[in-house]
Parts: structure tokens; sequence; C-alpha cells
């Protein structure tokens, strides 16, 4: 598998195992089963894990594989969110910043975080800036070795470097469907040695053949990721627009 290296010197698999789909809305989990893909994951090279605190059990159970594959787990690197839960944004402490990391930490098994990205769901509330000020303090006491944000857009993640905010890595929607971060983002990251680690890359398995020639779906879709890029798919210009693009893939 290759590998990318951040421009400061941290190293990633190029492929990157996300958590999103062990957190519910994907059909049911086998914890067990769970453990074990991930230990193949790792023997087939793909040794960076994504998940976040609100993905319900996926921290714990990266830290089960952890503690059942400990020589594995040593070339794993963990790629966890805080993300504040939206009625506390108005009145965020520091001691509400440290817990949250303090439980990551504990679920996860690790002494310190490898990477936090950063998610902030309403920038009308303007705490973001002191919160990310927050976990840089936790940076420098050892408990977050790198510090990243997600789905922030240009102006709020300029503000971030402007305090003096350390980012190193964007995670983000992008893909053939969803080109916005090429608008602005794309050159801010770059500017800035910024890392873009980017998800929706083949819209939840829509951006294959499997869907070309194939009617629009009418029914519910199977699962959360499928519903939540049908909707990308109709703002990016509907069946139509995306069979065309399909099409010219495939040739």
């Amino acid at each position: 598998m290759p590998r990318y290296s951040f421009p400061h010197g941290y190293s990633v698999s190029r492929l990157i195992k996300g958590g999103w789909h062990l957190a519910g809305g994907h059909g049911a989990i086998d914890s067990e089963q769970a453990v074990k893909d991930m230990a193949r994951f790792v023997e087939a090279g793909i040794t960076t894990f994504d998940c976040a605190d609100i993905y319900t059990g996926v921290e714990a159970l990266i830290g089960s594989f952890r503690r059942a594959y400990p020589s594995l787990a040593r070339g794993v690197q963990v790629h966890t969110k805080f993300v504040p839960d939206v009625s506390e944004l108005n009145t965020l402490e520091r001691r509400y910043v440290e817990a949250i990391i303090d439980r990551s930490l504990r679920r996860l098994g690790m002494e310190c975080l490898d990477l936090v990205q950063f998610h902030w769901w309403d920038f009308a509330l303007p705490r973001y800036v002191e919160t990310a000020l927050e976990l840089e303090r936790l940076q420098r006491a050892g408990k977050i070795a790198r510090l990243g944000v997600t789905n922030f857009d240009t102006r709020h993640l300029e503000e971030l470097l402007a305090a003096g905010v350390p980012v190193v890595a964007h995670q983000l929607q992008y893909s053939l469907v969803d080109d916005r971060p090429r608008a602005t983002m794309v050159a801010c990251c770059r500017d800035h040695g910024i890392a873009l680690l980017c998800y929706g890359t083949v819209g939840g398995g829509f951006l294959s053949e499997h869907w070309l020639g194939r009617p629009e779906p009418s029914d519910a879709l199977a699962n959360r990721s499928l519903t939540k890029y049908k909707l990308i798919i109709d703002d990016f210009g509907g069946w139509a627009l995306f069979q065309e693009l399909l099409t010219a893939l495939a040739g």
C-alpha cells in the first residue's frame, strides 16, 4: 500500500480505513468480527484508522483491536475527532475539552492521540478559536500529537491559523461530484502545508460501474452512506448528469 507523508514528516497509508459505518445505520455490527477485520486491513497495508468521539462505540472497537493485536497496533495511526455537543458550543470550558480528549485516550488505550480533527457545528457561535487553542494546550501537554480540522471552510480555517493553531490536516469531502474545495481550500492548505484527508471520494459507492446505466433509485436506500451521497448527486445536477459522468469515466 502506498503511503503519504505530511509536510511535517508524519506518514499515513494512502487509503484510510473509515469508522463511520461501524457507528450504526449500516447494518448490524459484529464487534468480534470488526476487530478481526481491522487486523486484516493492517496486514494489507491500510494502517491508518479514522474515528470520532461521536461515532458510537468505534473508539472502543479500535481500543479492542489494539489490545488484541499489540504487535500490529504498533504500526497503526489512529485519527479521531473532537466534536463538541452542539448544546455546549456557547459555554464550552477547558475542563469539557480535556474530559472529551481524556475519554478518547481511555477508549483507544493510548497515551497520546496521533491526530485530533476538530469539528465545529455552527460558526455563528464564535468560541471555535478559543476551543482550538484549548486543543493546542493539550497538544503541548502531550495528550495530542497533531491537530487537524474537519469540514471547515476557508475563512474559518484561516482564522485558526492566524490565531496560531498548528493545523496539519483537514478532513473534508472532495470528489468528482463535490469539488467545492477547489475554489479556495486547496490553495489555502497548500500554502500552509496542510494535508487534505478526503472522504466521499467514491460517493459511498455510487462512483462505480455498479451504478452505470441504472435507473435512479426511488426506494429507501440500503444505508446512511448511500442516502447521504444520493443527496450529493442531487446537488451535483441530478441522476441524468451523474450517468453522463459515469459514462465518461467508463469510456
